[in-house]
């Protein structure tokens, strides 16, 4: 299971524009902790903690422990608004969770045993169809990666879900279609052995049908 992140942030006062604006000159980050059966929440988190936060990556695909003014709450971030040119965090929101709470949320894919994958020994190419994978489970089993083996794959060789073991309580959020999410490709140089010859083969073809 993925560790928390646990992120401080204080009670703001006034809501809207004016607010705002005021917590921002003050080096903070307008948001809203929202959800969980109880009214929004205006806070306001640190702008250099949420920015190195969101550097780190999968903010929005963890569960924090926000600290309000020394109270805990269990959320994760459902939004981040930017600024348009400067591309910095302008607002948050944060959605309450208990540990029994099911979610959507991305997790990243994570590729192993490389080194016994015939088709990669052979100098074939793994092509990554999908980075990160959607699925649902619970707040409190959010798993930290998942982890596909290519044990055993040849040239021409693809990865589905159905061949992945999902964490324990996850479950993908695409059921209708076996999708795929990496595969093994012949390496560049055969793959243009392989047009030529065909080339040549549909000339011949062409030349045959000429002389008849």
């Amino acid at each position: 299971m993925a560790e928390n992140m646990v992120l401080e942030a204080t009670a703001r006062t006034g809501t809207g524009k004016g607010a705002a604006r005021s917590a921002r000159r003050e080096g903070m980050v307008p948001g809203v902790v929202y959800g969980g059966g109880k009214d929004p929440e205006p806070i306001n988190v640190r702008f250099n903690v949420l920015l190195k936060a969101l550097k780190q990556g999968r903010f929005l695909a963890q569960l924090i422990d926000l600290d309000v003014d020394g109270a805990k709450q269990s959320v994760i971030c459902r939004g981040v608004q930017r600024d348009v040119v400067k591309d910095l965090p302008t607002h948050v929101d944060f959605l309450r969770l208990s540990e029994r709470s099911r979610i959507n949320l991305f997790v990243p894919v994570e590729f192993v045993d490389e080194e016994k994958s015939p088709g990669l020994k052979k100098g074939g190419v793994l092509t990554v169809v999908r980075q990160e994978i959607e699925v649902k489970v619970r707040a409190s089993d959010i798993p930290e990666k998942i982890v596909v083996s290519l044990e055993g794959l040849d040239i021409g060789d693809t990865v589905k879900i159905h061949d992945v073991s999902l964490p324990s309580g996850a479950t993908p959020t695409i059921t209708d279609r076996d999708f795929m999410i990496a595969n093994i490709s012949a390496p560049s140089g055969l793959r243009s052995s392989d047009d030529d010859e065909e080339g040549e083969d549909a000339a011949e073809a062409e030349a045959g049908a000429d002389e008849e």
